[in-house]
């Protein structure tokens, strides 16, 4: 994998993060160099606390309806805990894939 490629997968993933999270700013803003690791850092900070986020509110509505409350309707409560397991099983799937790119990054001789 070339690093044109890599820089490519990056601006994919900034694009679709942007996209599906509603994040502002990461996809259309061009990122000085010296910034791109912090403006990864704060898109990978906001996509945890998003999924975060996403399964205390399941939690919470799940919760509320065991107890007996009508808040929620079960349908509610359901599709609030597959939106959290959906985001969870996207952010494991997209650690898997950078870690598979970081190591053979390393595996690259100079």
């Amino acid at each position: 994998m070339s690093i044109g490629s890599i820089d490519q997968m990056t601006a994919q993933m900034r694009l679709m993060a942007a996209q599906a999270g509603g994040v502002q700013g990461l996809a259309s803003e061009p990122v000085a160099p010296g910034n791109q690791t912090s403006a990864f850092g704060e898109m990978l900070k906001n996509s945890i606390d998003k999924v975060n986020e996403l399964q205390g509110t399941g939690n919470a509505m799940a919760k509320a309806f065991e107890l007996g409350s009508e808040e929620y309707s079960l349908a509610e409560v359901m599709i609030a805990k597959q939106k959290a397991s959906v985001a969870m099983q996207a952010t494991v799937q997209v650690r898997n894939k950078f870690m598979e790119a970081y190591k053979e990054v390393m595996r690259m001789s100079l």
